[in-house]
């Protein structure tokens, strides 16, 4: 197909692929003999991430022959460098120690880069029949058993911000630390790409993050916050960019509308 990051159809085409590895994952959730093997970087991986890699970068080769796809379960090939000005960047399964655990943060995530930015993003959970997508310049949506709806930032309450915090990862003094003084009115925690559409919907209005990450974790969440009015910078308040060496993020916040 031509290629066009904004067209609505290359959206979609997307969503259907998040939807169908969703599809893949849930036979093995909340499986008590699932095999757990331990990654070099120590991080987890099963059978489901396996099983959702092949069937999303099988898809998008097919989709966008000419765009290389670039995974968590399959970059070694790329040697730690960006394959070229736009790529895709996936995490077929984020959130491995939420799924281990049976718990329902677990996400798909889908990014197509351009230029060291991502610009179009989807974010699925399947184990709550629920999907954020976006393309920064023409929105964000949510799609839930609730239907369709767009979604947006809020403006930061001035009681203070909401924040966005991990379940299962981060050092909470060295997040907070990133905040630099922002008043704080209370917290949410998530798992996952989530904590980047807690912010995008409203639910939440700043996801710090001074831990490691990787840039397959963060790329589809940060494309849905900027399709709503968010954005994501580092400790200088520089644009979280993507396609550095190693594809290793640096420490982050996820800002939203009125940051």
């Amino acid at each position: 197909m031509p290629f066009d990051p904004t067209d609505p159809a290359l959206l979609d085409h997307a969503v259907a692929i998040a939807r169908r590895a969703g599809e893949a994952i849930m036979p093995f959730f909340g499986q008590r003999d699932t095999a757990v093997r331990t990654k070099a970087d120590a991080s987890p991986l099963t059978a489901a991430d396996e099983a959702a890699d092949a069937l999303i970068t099988a898809a998008l080769r097919e989709l966008t022959p000419a765009i290389p796809v670039v995974s968590e379960e399959s970059a070694a090939p790329f040697g730690g460098q960006a394959p070229g000005r736009v790529f895709w960047l996936v995490d077929p399964l984020d959130g491995t120690r939420e799924f281990i655990a049976g718990r329902d943060e677990f996400t798909v995530n889908i990014a197509l880069v351009r230029d060291g930015s991502p610009v179009l993003g989807v974010v699925g959970l399947p184990a709550r029949s629920a999907l954020y997508a976006g393309v920064v310049g023409r929105g964000a949506k949510v799609v839930d058993p609730h239907g369709a709806r767009a979604i947006r930032c809020r403006p930061r309450p001035a009681a203070g911000a909401i924040v966005a915090v991990s379940r299962s990862h981060g050092d909470r003094a060295a997040d907070g630390a990133l905040l630099k003084g922002m008043p704080v009115a209370g917290e949410i925690q998530a798992g996952s790409a989530l904590k980047f559409c807690l912010v995008a919907c409203g639910e939440a209005d700043v996801y710090p993050r001074a831990g490691r990450t990787m840039e397959w974790d963060t790329a589809a969440g940060q494309a849905v916050l900027m399709a709503a009015g968010g954005r994501v910078v580092d400790r200088e308040g520089r644009p979280l960019t993507y396609g550095k060496p190693g594809f290793e993020n640096p420490a982050f916040v996820a800002l939203g509308a009125d940051a």
